[in-house]
């Protein structure tokens, strides 16, 4: 059986307007012995046997999501824990010649990225790039030519390029050795970041083609540069790599044709520049980052309270232990699609921006496909404006955490959520009463 997977692109940078293209994934159930190419009835981030008491809040989409929400990831992705092998191929074209060294435009995502995620993976994910070509690889014929554009399909551009590619490099990369590949193309390819995003991911794709006898199914493509509006891509402009292997771990967009006004930047799968952020909490328990030991399921009625530790706490320590332990997420679900995460956030790891700490709860819809809202952070503070002004951020959801003696309410779903108190050890008490 195949599976086509669609996933919208982000919206411009420089102004908000719809988007209504759309990318095409394809998920085949054929297994194979390659490492890109990902065994479908094992390869994902997360194992299907979960606590049981954990079983109601293990929400899950229907066959007609794409890039769901649901837990566990389905299979086909990428693993997100343990090692994972980062093939980095640089390419130019005749038209777009590589402007400085390949190591140049290399180093521009590296070791960021890897730094990234280990901070964000608590050390559960071994990240390693590679880097067995250091010249640019030159495409045999201009960029122009390849028909790459927003919202551009799988075929015939892609098809092509990675065919290209594969010639070029192929005397010297043993691409089954590899978990991913991340092809870094010369900023001077194609336009600005700032005016149109052309950076894409295909995942779970054995249709792909192939190259050392299998499909080249995970691929990561950045193009131009990013930056925080400011013109500097150095301290930002690496994000926008996690966010696309995000998508090869099986993680969907968070932001809306609208732009990232759902989520803000809580979540690096959903705003990638200016403000640094990590991901949420409900997606570090998707991928295999968080215990169950470490997730509260609130599912019957009545009251429960639930002390959390932030969620940054002891992260980025490469001890591989879940962040140092105790719990650092609570769940309430609604119905078998959906429910409420509740996690605290603060200035620390890879939330380095943060600039109200607290208790953040969102929504999670398993039901909702990937870039158009599948998360919802709830804001306790409507309308404020936020509390920063980091250059290229959407503000208003910067100040969304509630405080000790706040409370969140959804009456039709009769779930409300209080923050009870806030401990000198930095944890958060908070209540939750569902009826």
């Amino acid at each position: 059986m195949q599976v086509t997977r669609r996933r919208i692109r982000r919206p411009r940078r420089s102004a908000i307007f719809a988007v209504t293209a759309a990318l095409t994934l394809t998920l085949s159930s054929s297994a194979s012995s390659g490492r890109l190419s990902p065994d479908p009835q094992t390869a994902g981030p997360v194992a299907g046997n979960r606590a049981t008491a954990l079983g109601p809040c293990m929400i899950s989409g229907s066959m007609g999501v794409q890039m769901s929400e649901g837990v566990p990831t389905a299979p086909g992705y990428t693993p997100s824990t343990g090692t994972v092998r980062a093939l980095n191929l640089m390419i130019d074209f005749p038209d777009a010649p590589g402007e400085g060294s390949a190591l140049d435009r290399y180093a521009e995502f590296f070791p960021q990225t890897q730094d990234w995620f280990r901070t964000s993976s608590y050390g559960r994910l071994d990240y390693r790039p590679e880097v067995p070509v250091r010249e640019w690889l030159r495409m045999p014929i201009p960029f122009t030519e390849y028909g790459i554009e927003r919202g551009a399909p799988f075929d015939p551009g892609y098809r092509q390029l990675i065919e290209d590619i594969v010639r070029a490099a192929d005397a010297d990369v043993d691409f089954s050795a590899y978990d991913l590949v991340n092809v870094l193309v010369t900023p001077n390819a194609g336009p600005s970041a700032l005016d149109t995003v052309l950076s894409v991911t295909f995942a779970g794709n054995p249709e792909a083609p192939v190259a050392d006898g299998v499909p080249l199914a995970n691929a990561s493509f950045v193009y131009s540069r990013q930056d925080d509006g400011s013109g500097s891509y150095e301290e930002t402009g690496y994000r926008v790599l996690p966010h696309e292997n995000g998508h090869v771990f099986g993680l969907p967009d968070l932001y809306t044709a609208e732009g990232g006004g759902a989520v803000g930047h809580w979540d690096i799968m959903s705003e990638d520049w200016g403000a640094n952020n990590d991901l949420l909490g409900w997606h570090k328990w998707k991928l295999g980052w968080l215990d169950d030991a470490q997730v509260s399921c609130a599912a019957t009625a009545g009251t429960s309270e639930h002390e959390l530790v932030p969620l940054a706490s002891d992260g980025g320590d490469g001890g591989g232990d879940g962040g140092g332990g105790g719990r650092k997420l609570t769940f309430i679900p609604i119905d078998q699609r959906s429910g409420y995460a509740v996690e605290v956030r603060t200035r620390a790891g890879n939330d380095e921006a943060v600039c109200k700490p607290g208790v953040l709860i969102y929504r999670v819809d398993a039901e909702v496909d990937t870039g158009h809202g599948p998360v919802t952070i709830a804001d306790s503070a409507r309308d404020s404006g936020g509390c920063t002004r980091r250059p290229n951020v959407h503000a208003e959801l910067s100040d969304a955490p509630f405080a000790p003696g706040e409370t969140f309410t959804d009456e039709d779903a009769e779930i409300r959520v209080q923050v009870a108190a806030a401990t000198l050890e930095g944890a958060y008490r908070v209540r939750v009463t569902r009826s």
